[in-house]
C-alpha cells in the first residue's frame, strides 16, 4: 500500500463518517415531516365538521335577524301611528284650548281696563 492508497482510505472513512453524521438530521427531518402531515390530516378532519356547525349557526342567526327586522319594522310603524295620533290629539284639543285661553285673556284685559276706567273717575281731591 502506498501513501496515496492510505490517503484514499482515510478520505473514504471521513466521507463515510460525514454521511453518517448528516444522515441523522435528515432522518429526524423525515420524522418531522411525518408528524406535520399527520397534524394537517387531523386538522382537516376536525375542520370539516366545524365548518358545518358554523354554517348552521349562521343560518340560524340569519333567521333570528329576520324576526328582529320584522319586530323593528312593526315598532317603527307603531311609533309613526303614535306620532300621528298625538298630532291629531294636539290639533283637536289644542286649538279649542288656545281659543279658551285667548278668550279668558281678553275677558281679563276687559275687566282690568274697566276697573282702571272706573278708578279714574273717582279721583279724590
Amino acid at each position: 500500500m502506498s501513501g496515496g492508497d492510505i490517503a484514499g482510505l482515510i478520505a473514504a472513512g471521513v466521507f463515510a463518517i460525514l454521511v453518517a453524521i448528516l444522515a441523522v438530521p435528515v432522518f429526524k427531518l423525515g420524522k418531522v415531516f411525518d408528524e406535520l402531515s399527520g397534524s394537517i390530516r387531523s386538522l382537516s378532519e376536525e375542520t370539516t365538521p366545524l365548518i358545518g356547525e358554523v354554517t348552521a349557526t349562521v343560518s340560524t342567526t340569519n333567521e333570528q335577524l329576520k324576526k328582529v327586522d320584522g319586530m323593528t319594522s312593526n315598532v317603527s310603524d307603531a311609533t309613526a301611528n303614535i306620532s300621528a295620533l298625538s298630532s291629531l290629539i294636539a290639533a283637536t284639543v289644542g286649538s279649542p284650548l288656545i281659543k279658551v285661553a285667548s278668550f279668558s285673556y281678553g275677558v281679563r284685559q276687559a275687566f282690568s281696563a274697566r276697573k282702571k276706567s272706573t278708578n279714574r273717575g273717582r279721583r279724590s281731591r
